[in-house]
């Protein structure tokens, strides 16, 4: 038996003979092990070890920590928690080892000589001091060949074993082992906060527990930094915003220290540290905005090169533009249908501008004009439609959305092929804004964007890096729809802008006469309710329900749309929030006992809490374009292979997933990315239209409740509306405006498109700051330390360098550090540099 230091683990010792299995995409591995001891029972002479680890060599012998479990198919196995290699303690072992095959060029005489000079622990040694080699009169070969090999065997190997110490998955371990590299274990011991800083899916309290291990002071910069970082961060994507303010991120930030470790701090160290922070370069401060450094940099981008496209003149002559008018009322003939007057004018303008901008509701015609642009854009410019005409070269019109649904649907009604934007720009999905090809070029003429209020800033500036200046961009979508999940209100920021090309359609064409649908959008819109907003129309329908009648009545309409013969999916269940009797999560629940209940003897799996059949509907949650599945995407579970299922040779639990037609194979890992989608957010319906959209709302849902929120569901149905719940919550949602983002953008793109730039708006994308020695201190008369200082408080040299009393009183200059540079200056600098 064996020592074991922890009671909570148990541990095993033995040789490898086998590696079953190992993923190429993380360090998990199945292995077949020759048991020498183990502080359990155990009567067999093998085993088989489940777990994270490095490099396993055969032949070699290991201690493993964890717990024997029972694998519904292969009986007993040990998963392990942790591992370490049983190095020889011998002399005679080391010197064996030293000489094996791991060490080309060191032979018997040289490993015997190494550990005569350098002892037992001579391996010890060389890993922590590699000049221990120096009075050995080695060669350099067999230097190089002693450091690396010992480095490769036991560097990764004690980044994995630490890892799993503090509870990484074998993805996480991956992806922060390819991130850092050799560095992983001196960033992990000496600035753990990094973690959180540089690897998405790792917050600051996790950082913060490997810190709080390393003895890590709580008033340690670096763990301060990183809380106001953190703060930075979550301030903008929780609500959407591009900049927040100082006094959120110092609350924000002294409630993730105070709630991460019980040590009290001071506010004013902290804010200190804010002031440490934005001389870093991390976070950018302009007047009272603080800023993620991207963020601040990608909307002056963005406003650069709509500036730049802009510049350059559509090459038409006179005579081509004066018959235009002509060319697409010949069109329109051809195609069989009419044009009003707006959209031959915002045809006209699509044409005739490098970039245009084109905006309206429901029934407005948005598709229509999209299409007479495509057609007008390919007679004008002498360009054939077929795209099997293009073998060899790439098609001279590109058709982009922000989901797979939205480009399935443009695909639809243009008959063009037809992509998202992440499959365009070839994003992963996963992508760091700063580390995304910024080389990339697209090839075309033509480049039409739907649902273009779906795109968030850090897409957007993707997106236009790769425009070059000889494309026309046309962007559509409807601003009154929901914002972009991630930060930013681009679309909206940009129609706000009167420099840039842009139509607002407002005649209504499609279904005028038939449709109670769209008036009603519209009215939503206005931000009234119709005097029949709960009376039962042709096409639409209200059920008046409270929150814990409303599972009852939607199986109702689910049961009466199956007599009707309607197909999964036509029809949607929309709704604000996941929790409650009437959140998404307990819908799911019900509608999939109701349309796909459980059969005995059926396949099924659990997870999170969600039980998956096959014939389920699923939701996309995140993107895949190795897939090409995206985020939004609606598709069935037609088949599940478990790991006890013979022919399954890796024994891994499998869902197989139809996204319309293209099918796709996830293992229990990537489950996390599906979610039942009987019933689905309204954001995420976004870019999607279903024959029939349930939408219950009641009063429970009151913080979500918004006119954007409701206005968005109803334009999400085609041909029906059933509405369900309480009139008072549908009131309370018309009358509550959105709360509006902070953004720049219009700023930036205002600024950069006058001549002269107004007097002390200009700005800088790199904040400079003073030495310490610079910063004049500012007298405290304070009488004690809790009262704010007053703005005398707050007098300062004639620079304004920035401070912690300045942040804490408010009072931040806009042109400070600045040196009346702008960000085009800056540009032309990294340029030539």
């Amino acid at each position: 038996m064996i020592a074991n230091n922890n009671p909570a683990e148990q541990q095993l010792v033995g040789k490898i003979q086998a590696v079953f299995f190992e993923n190429n995409e993380n360090f998990y591995k199945v292995i077949q092990v020759k048991v020498i001891s183990s502080d359990f029972s155990w009567d067999e002479d093998q085993i088989v070890i489940t777990g994270n680890f490095a490099e396993i060599n055969e032949g070699e012998e290991y201690q493993f920590s964890g717990k024997l479990i029972e694998h519904p198919r292969y009986g007993k196995q040990f998963q392990a928690a942790n591992y370490q290699r049983q190095l020889p303690t011998t002399r005679q072992g080391i010197v064996n080892y030293l000489a094996g095959e791991n060490f080309p060029g060191i032979g018997q005489k040289t490993a015997q000589k190494i550990v005569d000079h350098l002892g037992e622990d001579a391996i010890e040694k060389i890993l922590a001091d590699e000049s221990q080699l120096q009075s050995l009169n080695l060669t350099e070969k067999q230097k190089r060949s002693l450091l690396e090999n010992l480095r490769s065997d036991n560097g990764m190997q004690q980044v994995v074993i630490e890892l799993n110490h503090f509870g990484f998955g074998n993805q996480l371990t991956a992806t922060v082992y390819n991130h850092f590299r050799e560095k992983t274990l001196e960033i992990l011991h000496h600035d753990p906060y990094r973690l959180a800083l540089e690897i998405n899916g790792i917050g600051f309290k996790r950082a913060d527990q490997i810190a709080e291990q390393m003895e890590l002071a709580a008033d340690d910069p670096k763990r301060l930094q990183a809380a106001l970082y953190q703060s930075v961060f979550d301030s903008c994507y929780t609500s959407g915003n591009i900049y927040t303010d100082a006094e959120t991120v110092l609350q924000q930030a002294m409630t993730l220290l105070l709630n991460s470790r019980r040590v009290s701090l001071s506010a004013t160290q902290v804010a200190e540290e804010l002031v440490a922070l934005a001389s870093s370069g991390k976070i950018v401060v302009e007047e009272k905005r603080i800023y993620l450094r991207y963020y601040y940099e990608a909307e002056w981008k963005i406003a650069e090169n709509l500036k730049h496209l802009l510049a350059d003149k559509v090459d038409l002559s006179n005579k081509q533009v004066a018959a235009l008018p002509e060319l697409i009322n010949q069109l329109a003939k051809q195609l069989q249908i009419s044009y009003g007057a707006e959209q031959v004018t915002a045809i006209c303008q699509a044409l005739q501008n490098r970039v245009f901008l084109l905006t309206g509701g429901p029934g407005t015609g948005k598709t229509t004009i999209i299409n007479g642009i495509v057609a007008s854009f390919a007679t004008l410019h002498e360009l054939s439609l077929d795209p099997n005409e293009y073998q060899d070269e790439d098609f001279p019109i590109l058709l982009a959305a922000p989901t797979g649904r939205a480009a399935k649907k443009m695909k639809e009604t243009t008959g063009l092929p037809a992509v998202t934007i992440h499959r365009l720009l070839g994003l992963n999905g996963n992508d760091a804004p700063e580390t995304a090809d910024q080389d990339l070029t697209l090839s075309g003429k033509l480049l039409i964007i739907d649902e273009m209020s779906m795109v968030d800033t850090e897409l957007f500036n993707k997106l236009l890096a790769a425009v070059p200046a000889s494309m026309q961009l046309v962007l559509v979508g409807d601003q009154d729809q929901l914002p972009s999940v991630g930060p930013g209100r681009v679309f909206a920021d940009l129609l706000a802008c009167q420099q840039l090309p842009q139509i607002r359609l407002t005649k209504i064409y499609r279904q005028q006469e038939t449709s109670s649908i769209i008036p009603l959008a519209h009215a939503i819109k206005q931000g009234q309710l119709p005097a029949t907003m709960f009376e039962n129309q042709r096409d639409r329908s209200f059920i008046p329900c409270q929150a814990n009648q409303i599972q009852t009545a939607v199986r109702q309409i689910i049961m009466h749309a199956q007599k009707k013969k309607m197909a999964l999916s036509d029809f949607q269940i929309l709704a604000p929030m996941y929790r409650g009797v009437a959140g998404i999560d307990h819908l799911n629940q019900i509608l999939q006992e109701l349309l796909n209940p459980p059969v005995a003897g059926a396949k099924e799996v659990v997870f999170n809490q969600q039980h998956f059949r096959i014939g389920d509907k699923v939701l996309h949650l995140v993107n895949s374009p190795e897939f090409n599945v995206f985020n939004g995407d609606l598709g069935r579970i037609t088949g599940i292979i478990l790991a006890k299922d013979k022919n399954n040779e890796d024994h891994q639990d499998k869902l197989v997933l139809d996204f319309d037609g293209n099918q796709v194979t996830y293992t229990r890992k990537d489950w996390i990315k599906i979610k039942l989608a009987y019933c689905i957010s309204i954001h995420k319906a976004q870019g999607s239209e279903f024959k029939l959209v349930i939408l219950p709302l009641v009063k429970q849902y009151r913080r979500m409740l918004n006119r954007n929120l409701l206005y968005t569901a109803v334009t999400r149905a085609k041909n029906l509306l059933v509405l369900l719940g309480e009139p008072a919550a549908y009131q309370a949602a018309v009358a509550q405006l959105a709360v509006d983002r902070q953004t720049s953008l219009q700023q930036r793109v205002t600024e950069l498109f006058q001549t002269q730039p107004a007097a002390g708006k200009r700005a800088q994308t790199e904040l400079v700051l003073p030495a310490k020695s610079a910063v004049k201190e500012v007298p405290s008369q304070k009488k004690n330390s809790n009262e704010t200082a007053s703005s005398e408080d707050a007098t300062v040299s004639k620079n304004y360098h920035l401070t912690a009393q300045l942040i804490a009183a408010g009072h931040i200059d806009p042109l400070i550090g600045m040196d009346g540079l702008t960000p085009a200056d800056f540009s032309k600098h990294n340029k030539n540099s």
